[in-house]
């Protein structure tokens, strides 16, 4: 098989995966809210909020793999991103890491670190120096399970994946590294976009314009809006 044809079977096995794992998530979320409704009889505030959770979760879930970077951008067009995350690390509550600041706190340790499969946090492993990679996972919530469990000591995600988790499982800190002592290299990875096909640059711009006319636009709207999300899921109240 040519190389080409490889490159062009990695990308879309890449697509493919962001969908299926955010319909995933959506799919698990939605059926959890619908579980959590019928026995707490939830308002509409909180189902409305909920449901936004669970597409904007979703989203960030499969974004990762559409988030807009110099060599994505030779295969497809995207709008300007809507959502910037930062990233984190995760860690078990009473550990010997829980009280780290940055990556020179962990560099020499040996901790065992973890990250989930097929994401731009794979490479950011490397950084923590002297780690030891215990293996990375289909999905986060595996991650987080293994940071439960001791099979890890440390998950690279981002902050609105964790903030999510972490409502959910006491056991984990998060933590945001000093801004001089973190990852380098990762400010492509952090932007979530809308993707379409290279040459539909008809339907991105509709898609850019139905953003900009609901204020997916406005950075500080859409900060705003995620912590409004997080702090009003089911599992937060």
């Amino acid at each position: 098989m040519d190389t080409g044809k490889n490159i062009w079977i990695q990308k879309s096995s890449r697509v493919i995966k962001g969908l299926i794992v955010s319909y995933l998530v959506s799919g698990a979320g939605l059926l959890l809210l619908a579980l959590l409704l019928l026995k707490y009889q939830l308002d509409e505030r909180k189902v409305s909020a909920g449901i936004l959770a669970v597409y904007i979760l979703s989203g960030l879930s499969g974004g990762i793999y559409m988030g807009k970077t110099a060599e994505r951008e030779a295969s497809y067009s995207f709008t300007e991103p809507y959502y910037y995350r930062d990233n984190c690390i995760v860690v078990k509550k009473g550990s010997a890491y829980e009280n780290v600041k940055g990556l020179s706190d962990l560099a020499g340790t040996g901790c065992k670190v973890t990250t989930q499969l097929g994401t731009g946090w794979v490479p950011l492993l490397d950084q923590i120096e002297g780690a030891e990679q215990s293996g990375n996972y289909e999905t986060t919530s595996e991650c987080f399970m293994a940071i439960s469990n001791g099979v890890a000591d440390v998950c690279v995600v981002d902050l609105p994946t964790a903030q999510s988790a972490a409502l959910t499982n006491d056991d984990l800190v998060i933590i945001q590294l000093d801004e001089d002592d973190s990852f380098t290299g990762d400010d492509e990875m952090v932007n979530v976009c809308i993707a379409t096909r290279k040459d539909d640059t008809a339907l991105r711009d509709k898609i850019q314009d139905a953003m900009d006319a609901i204020g997916w636009n406005d950075k500080a709207k859409m900060d705003e809006l995620m912590d409004t999300v997080l702090t009003q899921q089911p599992a937060a109240n």
